[in-house]
């Protein structure tokens, strides 16, 4: 569903639909909804009726001058309309190719599980508690638990990502998606959501949610929008009584028009901001979902802009996610070559990351090729929590590797004696942060392996860059003091949370929020869910639990738990976007009055006229040309209001210098270039 390479206006049948949308949005019903505008919207309809007015008598005022006006306050009318449709445009393409994804499909469901009787049925009669057989190269037909089996999924039309994933009954890998594929062997599935529930249901409904429920702060700014129009309402409501009675007692000209005032009440308030509010939030939730997040509500996205405590998973967060072998350490009187073949051979059968890891270590450094099993006719010792040991028997050898205690008491079977030297450098590994495995052959210890935690490349610079941004980072990992204290020192996280349980994660949450602090978290378990759902920005993995996925607030489709960095910076880009451009608007109406207050009171008070500083043609143009650029600034902020603005890893006081430096001078200036060309262009076209 990545919409990363469309085009910021989308496809010409998009700008049809969005234009389409802009006329239907002219619904009095609609425009209330947004008072800015909708003192636009009647501003427009009173102008129009001016016109007509004019038409059909000898007003003073000339037609072409009220025409002009009205057109162009119905054109800002209309760009504001298509802005916020060309938004909600972006996330009607999202939420179709999701439907696309979500087939109607026949389930074969099981009514006796023992003797695997097995009827088709509709897969939306499928109930909660239902199971069903899903065999390769068949549809999953509802969102569900894996409860037997284990097999690759295709979760492509959900998550965009090509390369299937493993799905099996227990753990953290059991949830499935309906309208994903299973590719390779089969899977029964206990079905937990009703029809028109499920997973990519919901998806839908919220990247259709273009007309979501305002945010706090968005409620709060269009309130002080609001209030801003009502002041210059008032303001410009009692200038005509004052320009009539200058004229008719100080004898000083003629009043000011009525369409005179509307374009200059429209002017004054904060149209542009107005304009493109709505549209900034929509544009946000799509720019999080163009990154395969499905955000529950606008006030989570919103919230990840404002954190300042992130909590991040160890394993496959900071870390790869499974330790890896690094070095071959001999005790006295081996050679490094006889311990990583020793080492080799007793992970043959090893199926683990960590095993499969110490193979590849051998081969690397020392060239050693894999065995044929067959030839060797040996006999392997799989791992047991009991034990605590694994290894190999042949040709009248035992190797065995495993924590040191336990090949100490395996050796001490046979006679042998833990070196000292051996355990002062499993001790040093263990400081290290990392996990050290014994090698031994019957009565003599051979060495150490060493496992670590690789830490992912670029991951402390993120750190640093989090840090810039004013947000504390928290490693939670279930590893012991000491390794975490490692970890934590070599990734750069400024505090961390050993041997975590979930009462652990929840309390640590709960201290930094009584403290006045917004905390996000990432999660995947089940027991995971009680501090995902007390964080205020809860990011669960699409491979996760089903409770997990129902405690969050965001839902990542690519279970990437580093993707909470980009949600961080989406956030942070949406606060910024809308700070920007309200900075933007203001200063730009500021520029405004430069050039519509004199022209429009020029002929009631002409000494205002010196301060028409910009020198334009006439009243008439002045006023026209300004209502022109409040109309077109709109539509030329569109894409920026859609693309958000850059958001780069600094302090706050930085931020506010480069946004007032930018937005705000550019928004002085800006108005008194363009509104001069565009009183040019009047001129020369002669329509001034």
């Amino acid at each position: 569903m990545s919409t990363k390479n469309r085009s910021l206006f989308g496809s010409s049948q998009m700008v049809r639909e969005a234009l389409w949308a802009a006329l239907i949005k002219l619904d009095p019903r609609v425009q209330v909804k947004n008072p800015v505008m909708f003192v636009v919207f009647i501003g427009s309809l009173l102008t129009s009726i001016l016109f007509f007015h004019t038409l059909r008598t000898s007003a003073a005022e000339s037609a072409w001058f009220v025409g002009g006006i009205a057109l162009w306050l119905w054109f800002t009318v209309l760009f504001a309309n298509f802005a916020e449709a060309i938004a909600e445009g972006h996330g009607k393409a999202q939420a179709d190719t999701l439907r696309k994804s979500r087939q109607q499909v026949t389930a074969h469901k099981i009514y006796d599980r023992a003797k695997m009787l097995i009827a088709q049925t509709p897969a939306p009669n499928l109930r909660p508690g239902d199971e069903v057989l899903v065999r390769a190269g068949e549809l999953i037909p509802a969102d569900g638990e894996v409860v037997e089996g284990v097999a690759s999924v295709d979760e492509s039309a959900i998550t965009g990502e090509s390369a299937p994933v493993v799905r099996e009954s227990g753990g953290d890998r059991s949830s499935v998606t309906g309208g994903t594929r299973v590719v390779s062997d089969q899977l029964i599935i206990r079905v937990t959501t009703m029809p028109g529930e499920s997973f990519i249901d919901r998806m839908i409904a919220m990247v259709e949610g273009a007309k979501r429920q305002k945010t706090p702060n968005e409620i709060a700014l269009a309130i002080l929008l609001a209030g801003f129009t009502i002041i210059f309402l008032l303001v410009v409501a009692t200038l005509l009584p004052f320009s009539m009675y200058s004229v008719e007692v100080a004898k000083l000209g003629t009043p000011i028009s009525i369409t005179k005032l509307v374009a200059l009440l429209v002017c004054l308030i904060p149209t542009t901001i107005g304009a493109l509010l709505s549209a900034i939030g929509i544009a946000g939730m799509n720019r999080l979902s163009q990154a395969n997040v499905i955000a529950m509500s606008g006030r989570a996205v919103e919230a990840a802009g404002d954190i300042d405590v992130l909590l991040l998973d160890k394993t496959g967060t900071i870390t790869l996610g499974n330790r890896q072998a690094t070095a071959f350490l001999p005790a006295d009187g081996v050679t490094p070559a006889e311990l990583a073949d020793a080492a080799q051979l007793s992970s043959l059968a090893d199926e683990t990351p960590e095993g499969r890891s110490i193979v590849v270590l051998a081969k690397r450094d020392f060239g050693l090729r894999g065995r044929e099993l067959d030839k060797l006719h040996a006999t392997f010792i799989p791992f047991s929590a009991s034990t605590r040991m694994s290894g190999v028997d042949f040709a009248g050898k035992e190797i065995r590797k495993g924590s040191a205690d336990a090949i100490a008491k395996y050796m001490q079977q046979y006679g042998g004696e833990f070196p000292k030297s051996l355990r002062t450098q499993v001790e040093q590994i263990s400081h290290s942060g990392g996990t050290p495995l014994v090698v031994a052959e019957k009565n003599r210890a051979l060495g150490v392996i060493q496992l670590k935690d690789i830490v992912k490349g670029g991951i402390r610079e993120r750190f640093a860059e989090l840090r810039q941004m004013g947000i504390r980072t928290v490693m939670i990992t279930g590893d012991n003091p000491l390794t975490a204290a490692s970890i934590a020192a070599e990734a750069g996280v400024d505090d961390f949370l050993a041997e975590a349980t979930p009462e652990a994660k929840l309390k640590l949450i709960r201290e930094y929020q009584q403290g006045g602090r917004l905390v996000a978290m990432t999660g995947d378990g089940t027991n995971d869910a009680p501090a995902l759902a007390q964080a205020d920005v809860a990011v669960a993995m699409n491979s996760g639990t089903q409770a997990a996925k129902e405690a969050g607030n965001m839902v990542d489709l690519d279970s990437n738990p580093t993707k909470l960095i980009e949600i961080v910076n989406i956030g942070k880009q949406l606060l910024m976007t809308r700070g920007a451009l309200t900075t933007f608007s203001i200063a730009n109406d500021v520029a405004k009055y430069f050039a519509i207050i004199p022209a429009a009171f020029a002929s009631t008070y002409p000494a205002l006229k010196r301060l028409d500083v910009m020198q334009l043609h006439s009243a008439n143009s002045a006023i026209l040309s300004a209502v022109i650029f409040n109309a077109l600034v709109i539509i030329a902020l569109i894409p920026l209001a859609l693309r958000g603005v850059k958001y780069r890893p600094v302090g706050a006081a930085q931020i506010l210098r480069d946004n007032l430096l930018i937005y705000g001078l550019g928004g002085l200036v800006v108005p008194f270039i363009f509104i001069k060309l565009i009183d040019l262009l009047l001129v020369i076209s002669g329509l001034a």
